[in-house]
């Protein structure tokens, strides 16, 4: 059995750290560790997250990813997953960023909740979340793979291993468009559209994350409350995307329109960050 050994762990966050300044992604941990487990990845990530507190970075909120069945039928497993959202993650709507920030950035369409109560699981339920965010606004989420997507000798695909202990490929995000109470709105049809240089990429509605997405911020409370971790009062949750991710070029500009609700959106330029 190939599993990282306690004091490899926290040598591996440092690699994933490193991997992230340098713009360089390392070699995918499923093949070294082939039977790495969802929790020893989420020990990367609780390690990756401490070095960059260490070094001066806070944490402003939490993001949840593979929310969509179909996307988690196609890395076998049967719950969302989970990163942690720094400080220095938020772009200004209508900001440019240099794409040399990232090594291979894509873009997500979400619903961003921002939170008046604090939520602490177990037993958190959607009413729960409704009743504890203060505030619901369109967003656009920056994804990047400090983890090598394919391996280049044999071509095997990163596993979600690999994506957990990469703080869930969390890179960036935009918040814009209107912010509204999240009773104000049905939020299962709130609905998108993801425009690259002013052409509709994808389309979704918000009812894809779970049934609603609001269960995706439940979920999450539920699934911190063994480590003794809540989500606090003032942080921005990322409920899961309502779109497929893509890829930013040198130049791209992306809006997510959501009609009444406003849009948001980000330009990549090209050069070093």
């Amino acid at each position: 059995m190939t599993r990282p050994a306690e004091d490899e762990l926290a040598d591996i966050a440092r690699r994933l750290y490193e991997a992230e300044q340098n713009r360089t992604p390392i070699r995918q941990l499923s093949l070294d560790y082939p039977d790495m487990t969802i929790e020893d990845a989420y020990a990367v990530q609780r390690a990756l997250v401490a070095l960059k507190v260490a070094d001066g970075r806070e944490v402003k909120g939490r993001k949840i990813g593979l929310t969509s069945k179909v996307m988690q039928r196609a890395v076998s497993i049967d719950e969302p997953d989970y990163g942690a959202l720094f400080d220095d993650m938020f772009i200004e709507d209508g900001g440019r960023v240099p794409l040399g920030r990232y090594i291979r950035p894509r873009v997500e369409v979400e619903l961003a909740f921002v939170l008046g109560e604090r939520l602490s699981g177990p037993g958190v339920t959607l009413f729960d979340v409704l009743r504890a965010t203060e505030f619901v606004t369109p967003a656009l989420e920056i994804l990047d793979a400090r983890v090598q997507m394919s391996d280049p000798e044999t071509g095997h695909l990163r596993t979600i291993v690999d994506t957990i202990a990469d703080n869930a490929a969390d890179a960036g995000l935009v918040l814009g468009g209107r912010v509204f109470r999240p009773l104000d709105v049905d939020l299962r049809w709130v609905a998108a559209l993801l425009l690259r240089n002013g052409t509709i990429e994808e389309s979704g509605v918000a009812a894809a994350v779970l049934n609603h997405p609001g269960n995706g911020v439940a979920w999450l409370a539920n699934r911190l409350a063994p480590h003794g971790v809540s989500l606090e009062r003032g942080e921005v949750i990322l409920s899961g995307s309502f779109t497929k991710p893509v890829f930013a070029e040198p130049g791209d500009s992306f809006v997510a329109d959501y009609g009444p609700l406003g849009t948001v959106s980000v330009t990549f330029d090209s050069g070093a960050s």
